[in-house]
């Protein structure tokens, strides 16, 4: 398999940088903590709500924390050129799974194994 690394940079860099801004969205930085200046209500009353509602902002941030640290990753294997090879048997990646998720840096049985 060919493999263009300037495209699959662009497509990764585009990902990671719509990441970037949902995290931002969330309140988040890149390294997926939370602003200090965060406001999620005030009063006793409110104290199960707020909670709640955070709980669901971290899990929604670590989750693309994970994202971002996928494409991460993904971006670094294109750098030293051996993007579409699995980090853990060496075999080569499907362009299928490729296309479907550029940021895959294992092959389907690996990451099933995983």
């Amino acid at each position: 398999m060919t493999v263009d690394f300037d495209t699959v940079r662009a497509v990764l860099d585009a990902e990671r940088a719509k990441l970037v801004q949902q995290l931002a969205d969330f309140g988040a930085n890149e390294d997926g903590d939370l602003r200090n200046d965060l406001a999620f209500g005030e009063g006793f009353a409110d104290a199960a709500a707020i909670t709640a509602e955070r709980t669901e902002v971290l899990g929604l941030v670590d989750l693309l924390k994970t994202q971002l640290d996928g494409v991460d990753q993904a971006l670094a294997v294109v750098a030293d050129k051996t993007y579409g090879i699995c980090q853990s048997c060496g075999e080569e990646i499907s362009a299928a799974r490729l296309e479907a998720r550029p940021a895959s840096v294992l092959c389907v049985t690996c990451k099933e194994k995983g």
